[in-house]
């Protein structure tokens, strides 16, 4: 079990880049008053459908086991972007393409990037 949402958060973002995700990051939005309820984004991006839906299984899978379910999994079906809600801590899995266009980074600059798993951003460890 995790500690607290940053662990938790950190840990969907090594099994991302486990999966071999693109641009795994943790975004914290924990000062974002009033505009988010959760604390944590990770965002992370895939070139192809069938690895995007081998990420999000990945999640879903390591995470029951330890009996952590999503309130809500959404875009499952169109697997351009699946946003798998796990109360404080958000997952964002794009399509590559379609992670510029939503730019999620761009929306939430004010937004600190406090972890990531690979290797030329790592910041905390």
């Amino acid at each position: 079990m995790y500690q607290n949402s940053l662990d938790m958060a950190k840990a969907i973002a090594d099994i991302c880049y486990d999966k071999l995700a693109k641009d795994v990051i943790v975004l914290d939005l924990s000062q974002e008053q009033g505009m988010c309820e959760c604390d944590y984004f990770v965002i992370a991006d895939a070139p192809t459908r069938n690895q995007l839906n081998d990420i999000a299984d990945s999640i879903d899978r390591e995470l029951s086991a330890q009996g952590i379910e999503p309130k809500s999994v959404q875009g499952r079906n169109d697997n351009t972007w699946t946003l798998m809600d796990y109360g404080l801590v958000i997952v964002h899995l794009f399509i590559s393409g379609e992670r510029k266009f939503y730019n999620l980074e761009g929306l939430w600059k004010s937004a600190p990037l406090v972890y990531s798993p690979e290797p030329a951003q790592k910041l905390d460890e």
